[in-house]
């Protein structure tokens, strides 16, 4: 009879989630978790099998602490303001979990499936507080959200020199920007709109040509 596992599989998800945090994902080794229970490495494979079991276990345990960031934001007045400003919170204070669950090629989780779930969340918000429709609101949504994303990738890779207030107002003007061409530029949410002429009309030149022609 094998002997009893001294250790949970959650306490162990939970070393093992720790050594991600403190030396990034390739310390993610069967000695850095058993260093961290201070045991041999037989626990680990007795409660997981193999190393990726282990891996599986914390993704997950990873991505439970970023669901935890999404439903505080989810909790502020404006939803989908709160969970841009979570996602770049988490970033910032979970720089190692950040990059294993949005910079790396996870099958289960990435990048864009976080933000098309997050888009799905915030939807009635969105159509509500701007009236809009469903299709401008995820236009909205996943156009900020790229900028949010790259401000919080750069944060992560220590190239993000932008204070909490020079990132407020970076956002800001995108969102204002994408919010004033979905109202005023016709068909510029289903990308039929003339580019072009959007341009011209920006820059004055249409006006030009009629004065002059």
């Amino acid at each position: 009879m094998a002997p009893k596992n001294k250790f949970t599989r959650e306490e162990m998800a939970a070393a093992a989630l720790e050594v991600v945090r403190s030396k990034g994902l390739d310390a993610l080794t069967a000695k850095n978790i058993a260093d961290a229970l201070g045991t041999s490495t037989r626990p680990i494979f007795t409660g997981f099998g193999s190393m990726d079991d282990v891996r599986r276990a914390v993704y997950a345990a990873a991505a439970a602490v970023y669901d935890g960031y999404t439903r505080q934001g989810l909790r502020e007045e404006i939803p989908f303001l709160g969970v841009g400003k979570q996602y770049i919170r988490f970033a910032r204070e979970e720089p190692e979990l950040y990059r294993m669950l949005f910079l790396t090629r996870a099958p289960e989780y990435s990048a864009v499936k976080s933000m098309e779930h997050l888009q799905a969340l915030v939807r009635p918000t969105l159509m509500d507080i701007y009236r809009i429709t469903a299709a401008e609101a995820d236009l909205y949504f996943r156009d900020l959200w790229f900028v949010v994303h790259s401000l919080s990738t750069l944060i992560v890779s220590g190239g993000c020199g932008y204070s909490d207030q020079e990132i407020g107002r970076i956002l800001t003007g995108f969102s204002i920007s994408i919010y004033k061409a979905i109202k005023e530029i016709p068909g510029f949410a289903d990308g039929t709109f003339d580019r072009d002429g959007a341009f011209r009309a920006l820059a004055g030149t249409e006006t030009e040509a009629v004065r002059h022609g």
